[in-house]
């Protein structure tokens, strides 16, 4: 079933990609600066991740299922 109205396969490259460099970007902040010790650093990783990792799920699953136009 071809998503006639959602995103092109190139605007889900994009946002698959934009994710993934994220991602590896949260990676290498925690590994050069370390776990936070309060509660707004924490707030940070969390939010970072759910957007991130969320959009990189997503984004993933539509392209497995081809469901783009």
């Amino acid at each position: 079933m071809s998503n006639r109205y959602g995103p092109t396969r190139n605007d889900l490259m994009f946002r698959f990609w934009f994710s993934a460099v994220g991602l590896i970007m949260l990676t290498a902040a925690l590994l050069f600066r370390g776990i936070p010790h309060g509660p707004a650093g924490w707030e940070a990783i969390g939010l970072a991740t759910l957007f991130f990792g969320g959009t990189f799920l997503w984004t993933l699953w539509k392209l497995i299922r081809r469901d783009h136009s």
